[in-house]
């Protein structure tokens, strides 16, 4: 019972962030699932989640994206999400959540440091293809898309309304490869049913809180999100 309630709070928590930043359910959801789930089966939970979350908001925001740099990003990702399985399958997941909070934290820290990488259409495409990459290994594409955009002044909407759209395709084709490749479980299933009344609370207080926050404060909660991310997950490989 503990365990179900504390998967209702960390989708609850991780949708509400979501929806009104544009980032934040697989940064927060997947460290906190790794607690109470086998590496494997947090990621699909994960996955599963973070699509139909993709899914109720893309008819609402379908209007209010940036499609040329949607389609760069996608076709990146087509590559990255392949060259990920083997990592997902036979690397130790451990050591690799270790390194990505390593380099989320020294970005984090160039951002804030008024640190910018200028944005073209080759690094639109090495991006996508960086966050397939990680979506497919650990189920966490936000990273190199949150410290891309952030060092563009992009207005808050479409910085939260392209990678939401991303993550329709490169959750999709990320949940079928591991599905061909890595199977998966009654529970992942059930586990995902059950959070999706979570979910949905989750993005009814985001589409609130979206409205109401300023571009100074959703900046400044994009670095809190990346600071706390790396962090916990370089302390979670530590600790283990």
């Amino acid at each position: 019972m503990e365990n179900w309630i504390l998967l209702f709070m960390i989708v609850l928590m991780s949708s509400l962030l979501q929806t009104s930043t544009g980032y934040g359910f697989s940064l927060v959801s997947t460290p906190f699932l790794f607690l109470i789930y086998p590496v494997h089966t947090a990621i699909q939970i994960n996955i599963i989640l973070s699509l139909c979350l993709s899914i109720f908001m893309i008819i609402k925001i379908r209007k209010e994206i940036e499609k040329p740099l949607l389609i760069r990003l996608i076709k990146g990702s087509s590559v990255g999400v392949v060259l990920g399985i083997p990592l997902y399958l036979y690397i130790n997941v451990e050591f690799l959540k270790i390194v990505v909070g390593v380099l989320i934290l020294i970005f984090t820290v160039l951002l804030i440091l008024k640190f910018t990488i200028i944005q073209t259409k080759k690094r639109d495409l090495l991006i996508g293809g960086l966050s397939g990459f990680l979506t497919t290994s650990l189920g966490i594409p936000g990273p190199p898309l949150l410290i891309y955009f952030s060092g563009e002044i992009m207005e808050k909407t479409s910085f939260r309304n392209t990678p939401l759209s991303y993550n329709l395709f490169v959750y999709s084709i990320s949940l079928i490869l591991q599905l061909l490749f890595g199977g998966t479980s009654k529970e992942v299933w059930t586990s995902s049913l059950f959070s999706i009344p979570a979910l949905f609370m989750g993005i009814l207080l985001g589409q609130f809180l979206f409205a109401r926050i300023s571009q100074r404060t959703f900046r400044v909660t994009t670095y809190l999100i990346l600071l706390f991310t790396g962090g916990y997950l370089i302390i979670s490989f530590l600790v283990i």
